[in-house]
């Protein structure tokens, strides 16, 4: 349990972790890549659906996306409870970082409902429990992101915005459920059901192999954002000491200034 530990300090330590990842990122922007690539071909080789045609394409931008958006705030309720419970020396950042990636996935997924929505209902926007509760979801990201830019001292926004991450976690399991919850206009779940899942196998893999391609470029754009913040938090914590080792020095230039 010790060496368990050990390890788990070693690799929550930021200076270690900067040369992990920067070992990692090549391999996790080739996967990503790869993965984009045989996630299109597979998309633009899946047959059309009997109902809705070629439109149906549509979904394989749009429902990654939305399990993207939902993956990003997962994290973050973790990260949330990583900094408020056990003091993660990486919390605070990962959070920050994941917030806007998350906001870009809900985007995406709203746009691309939008205009998946449009042949199939007739209008571009609808109330729909589901989309609705979209919504909220990009709006709680634009809130935080918000919140982050608000509070200057780092420690007191990092707590301000994991209790309000952890208080709209709530709205995970309301996108998720929300078409079995109330009856909406959006189809139910057809991938990951009890019974199985409703769509066949030459549209399932594409659909499969771009959720892990956008999982992917989140893990990679989120390395990638935490990297940054952290050599962002070390130049804001030079300049604060170099600030507090010249002003006693200027200090003390002052009266001789006057005298002369």
């Amino acid at each position: 349990m010790g060496n368990l530990n050990l390890s788990f300090t070693a690799y929550s330590n930021p200076g270690n972790f900067l040369r992990i990842t920067a070992k990692l990122l090549p391999w996790l922007w080739g996967s990503t890549a790869f993965a984009f690539a045989l996630g299109l071909f597979g998309t633009f080789a899946a047959p059309p659906d009997y109902q809705q045609g070629e439109t149906v394409r549509i979904m394989y931008i749009h429902v990654p996306a939305a399990w993207a958006a939902m993956l990003a705030y997962t994290f973050m309720a973790v990260s949330a409870l990583g900094s408020l419970v056990w003091r993660h020396p990486l919390a605070d950042a990962m959070q920050k970082a994941a917030a806007p990636l998350g906001a870009a996935f809900t985007f995406i997924c709203l746009v691309t409902g939008s205009l998946w929505g449009k042949p199939m209902w007739g209008t571009y926007w609808v109330w729909d429990a589901r989309l609705t509760s979209v919504l909220v979801l990009f709006l709680i990201y634009l809130g935080l992101i918000a919140l982050w830019q608000t509070i200057e001292d780092p420690s007191r926004a990092a707590r301000a915005v994991s209790i309000m991450t952890l208080v709209g976690f709530i709205n995970i399991p309301i996108v998720k459920f929300s078409v079995d919850w109330w009856n909406t206009l959006h189809q139910p779940a057809s991938v990951f059901r009890m019974e199985g899942s409703a769509i066949t196998g030459s549209m399932l893999w594409p659909l499969v192999v771009m959720a892990l391609a956008y999982t992917l470029l989140f893990v990679t754009l989120h390395v990638m954002a935490v990297r940054n913040e952290i050599m962002r938090r070390r130049v804001r914590r030079l300049a604060i000491t170099l600030a507090a080792a010249v002003e006693p020095a200027m200090a003390r230039m002052l009266p001789a200034e006057v005298a002369s």
